[in-house]
This record gives structure tokens, C-alpha cells and sequence, in this order.
């Protein structure tokens, strides 16, 4: 359910599968990534270090403490965000001696933008929560069923950690000593989605950490039917599940 009530620069937003009542700004900062997609109540990890994202982040530390994350269109040299992205809030930020960043983001809601504010120093745009739209209870927990098997048969294939190439500084050789850990907490989340009881929530986190493809996690972002949405991710995780079977050594 959505309450457009404006009060002063923000609305209200309910989100009837999160249950959250939260005040979001009518405008926000857009950042524009190749291949990033951020789900609602995934944890992002950034590398903030160029300068107009440094100023865009102290803004947003200043303020509401929010920004949104935006897929670059394919193809496109000049900044083309996606209709559709995901707002965020910074839930950890430490600033580095060299005035980069390392910050967690975590996803709020699918937003879509609408007009743009400002380009410089860093892009602006309104924005309009998107709502999901869900009909048969029924249904859409037979579909959540069989997402839970997907996922189990999916896991048995083996996992990367997601998300590696936005922990570290450019030139920078990953922790290795953080390996380990960062893989079996990896493996507890995954381990978690096969228990979540929302239909929304799991489609969304499946999405956030199983599908490889930054094009087919933006299709499940921006579906607004979670009945389609969680039948789209259904289609990728069986191709997914078949392209790993036929390049597993014999």
C-alpha cells in the first residue's frame, strides 16, 4: 500500500510484504553502476572514491542518510540509469585516510524516477515508490515452494560470494584472510532464504545473491506482479541450474 501524504520533502511509504511504515525523501541522489542492482533489504557494500560520490555521500550522511542505486542502461557511454532502481539506506560508513569510503547499504524499496533535479555534482532525481501487486495466496506459495527447491538444488552446485568487486579499492588484492569468514556468512544467508515465509522478501534475496546476470536481476526488480516476478525468477534459476550442470567436470 502506498500513502502519497507529502510532508514536507518526504512521503509516507508502507510496504504491505516488508511491513514498513517509513518517511522517504521525494528526492534522492542517483548512483549509476554497471551490472549493480540493490533488492529491498539486501546489504550492499560499497567503495566510495570518486569525488562527486564522496560529496554525494556526505550529503546523504548530512540529510537522510539515503541514496539510490541505479543500473547502468548496456551499451550507453554517457550516464543512463534504468527506470527502476533501488533506494537505500546507509547502515555503516567508514571514512579512509584518503577520503574514500567504505560504507553498507541496505535496500529500502523499488523506486522509479521521474524527474531528474540536477546532474552536477552528482545526479538528483524525484522519485516514486513502485508497489508490488500480488493476488492469490495460494499460488504464490507454491511458486515460493518451488523457488526453496530451486535454491537447495542450486546451492548443491557450488556459490560465489557476491558483490566481491565492490569491497575493495581499485588495484587492491582482496583480504584473504577474510575469505573464510565472509564465505560462511555467505553460507548462513543462503542457508536463511530457504526459510523465509514472504513471498516477496524471498524473491528478492534469491534474486539479490543467486543470479549471476545483472539483466535478469533488474527484469525481477523491476516486475511489479509478484506472482510473474517470482515465475521470472523461477525461469532463471532453472537455466542458471542447468548452464552449471553442463559445464561441471565429468
Amino acid at each position: 500500500m502506498l500513502d502519497t501524504t507529502t510532508r514536507g520533502r518526504t512521503c509516507v511509504w508502507r510496504g504491505a510484504h516488508y511491513h514498513t511504515d517509513m518517511q522517504l525523501p521525494l528526492e534522492v541522489p542517483v548512483m549509476t553502476l554497471e551490472n549493480v542492482i540493490l533488492f529491498p533489504q539486501a546489504m550492499l557494500p560499497l567503495f566510495i572514491y570518486e569525488p562527486r560520490y564522496r560529496r554525494m555521500l556526505a550529503d546523504s550522511l548530512a540529510t537522510h542518510r539515503m541514496f539510490s542505486i541505479a543500473m547502468q542502461k548496456p551499451g550507453r557511454r554517457r550516464e543512463s540509469p534504468a527506470p527502476i532502481g533501488g533506494l537505500g539506506l546507509i547502515r555503516a560508513s567508514v571514512t579512509n585516510k584518503d577520503g574514500t569510503s567504505n560504507l553498507i547499504l541496505q535496500g529500502l524499496a523499488r523506486v522509479e524516477y521521474t524527474r531528474t533535479v540536477r546532474y552536477r555534482p552528482y545526479r538528483v532525481n524525484c522519485i516514486q515508490p513502485v508497489a508490488t501487486v500480488s493476488r492469490a495466496e495460494v499460488e504464490l506459495h507454491a511458486l515460493s515452494a518451488r523457488i526453496v527447491e530451486l535454491v537447495n538444488d542450486r546451492l548443491k552446485l557450488g556459490f560465489e560470494l557476491p558483490f566481491k568487486t565492490l569491497n575493495e579499492p581499485p588495484g587492491l588484492e582482496p583480504n584473504q584472510e577474510d575469505g573464510p569468514v565472509a564465505l560462511q556468512a555467505f553460507r548462513q544467508v543462503l542457508q536463511h532464504l530457504t526459510k523465509l515465509e514472504d513471498p516477496e522478501q524471498l524473491a528478492d534475496l534469491v534474486s539479490a545473491t543467486l543470479l549471476p546476470g545483472a539483466s535478469e536481476r533488474q527484469v525481477i526488480l523491476e516486475t511489479r506482479d509478484l506472482e510473474e516476478r517470482l515465475r521470472q525468477l523461477i525461469r532463471f534459476l532453472m537455466a542458471e541450474i542447468q548452464r552449471r550442470q553442463n559445464t561441471q567436470p565429468e
